[in-house]
């Protein structure tokens, strides 16, 4: 094992490097450029045996992704952004033909205006893709996540495909430590893809993704979202494999100082390291606060978050995303799964961060507070903007 300084970029790089990735189509967009940069540096240094295809869009990235996985190799990619929201149509079709493509997205929010900053706005936004989603707090767990997403993702009881996402700048471009596995151990936790499906071959020419009329889509439908909804089952199985294997634990869904909490803040991704700090400080002060980080998205936690509903007074949802016109993303999931129980918290949504503005230790102070205040006047729903500037509107 090496342990190294490097950026959130460089360790979803050599991610794909330690599980031996085959086919590497990409296309350059900010804050995700340094991946596909990183891999043609370890190809032309012969540490990496891979195809690099250097796309003209993204959409062509992801489609050549397709064909690579089609055809039985072990694929992957990374984008942002703007660069994700062009891959829309082909992100459908990858989960559709049930290809285990692994694609790193650097979370950075959307236009208009232009921003290049963090938001989850992009990943969110193909939440309903077919996609398994994982968010990474640190580049350690970021890199982490990217190995068992491709054996979680080749599973014979999963094959989709996976995103590992990765603050922009807060990640991508910050350096921290990281250990590297051997590569060596890494092929013993990731043996070489086994496709399930014939591999698409010259010389016996086959239709894929074929047309299918209504008397059989909704049954492909239906057999995606079992994988999918069922897929935590072998994601569990594997994060603990991860874990004996290489010391290092993951959880979809992590909790902190909940045992007696009254107010339980649950987050995704970088600003978690800030809540807990917060966490710390507000349990000094005698405030009964606790802190649940969602790192699996997609399956969506029921069990767990149903658990979480039953013992806390109230839920704050902190999220760096918006459904315009409805609540965050998060809170709607939370709520869907915890509508029929008759005793549970209160669930209140905090829209914190777009664009790249700084998460304080203060805002989740702010939150705490405004928790208390929403639940001493009972209120049923209460959405509310973490430090908007009001002035000159």
């Amino acid at each position: 094992m090496a342990k190294m300084v490097i950026q959130g970029n460089m360790a979803t790089a050599h991610a794909a490097r330690l599980a031996r990735t085959e086919v590497i189509p990409a296309y350059p967009i900010t804050p995700s450029t340094l991946f596909p940069e990183k891999i043609s540096s370890f190809i032309a240094n012969g540490e990496m045996k891979c195809q690099f295809i250097k796309c003209e869009s993204e959409h062509s990235a992801m489609s050549a992704c397709i064909g690579a996985s089609a055809a039985g190799a072990r694929t992957a990619t990374a984008t942002s952004s703007q660069g994700l929201a062009l891959m829309h149509e082909l992100l459908f079709v990858a989960a559709g033909m049930r290809l285990p493509i692994v694609m790193a997205v650097a979370n950075r929010t959307l236009s208009a205006p232009l921003n290049i900053w963090c938001d989850h706005q992009d990943s969110m936004s193909e939440r309903d893709s077919g996609w398994l989603q994982f968010y990474g707090e640190t580049n350690q767990e970021v890199l982490d996540l990217m190995l068992m997403a491709f054996r979680i993702s080749e599973d014979h009881r999963v094959l989709l495909p996976s995103m590992v996402c990765l603050d922009a700048f807060v990640l991508t471009h910050t350096v921290e430590n990281v250990d590297l596995p051997d590569i060596t151990e890494v092929d013993e936790f990731l043996p070489p893809l086994k496709p399930r499906f014939v591999a698409l071959d010259p010389e016996r020419p086959m239709t894929v993704g074929a047309f299918v009329n209504p008397d059989y889509y909704m049954e492909f439908r239906e057999n995606a979202h079992e994988s999918l909804a069922e897929s935590y089952k072998v994601i569990d199985e594997v994060f603990e494999g991860f874990y004996r294997k290489f010391g290092r634990r993951c959880s979809r869904v992590s909790e902190y100082r909940t045992e007696d909490a009254e107010i339980i803040l649950v987050t995704i991704g970088s600003m978690t390291g800030t809540a807990r700090v917060a966490v710390d400080r507000m349990r000094e002060k005698g405030e009964k606060v606790g802190l649940v980080k969602v790192t699996c998205y997609r399956p969506f936690p029921f069990k767990e978050v149903t658990d979480l509903a039953k013992r806390a007074k109230v839920v704050a949802i902190v999220e760096r995303n918006i459904s315009l016109g409805v609540c965050g993303a998060v809170y709607a999931d939370f709520c869907a799964a915890t509508a029929n129980l008759s005793d549970k918290a209160r669930v209140y949504d905090y829209i914190i961060g777009l664009g790249g503005r700084d998460i304080l230790v203060s805002d989740f102070e702010k939150i705490v507070q405004s928790a208390k205040q929403a639940y001493a006047r009972n209120k049923v729903f209460h959405l509310e903007w973490i430090n908007v500037k009001k002035e000159g509107r």
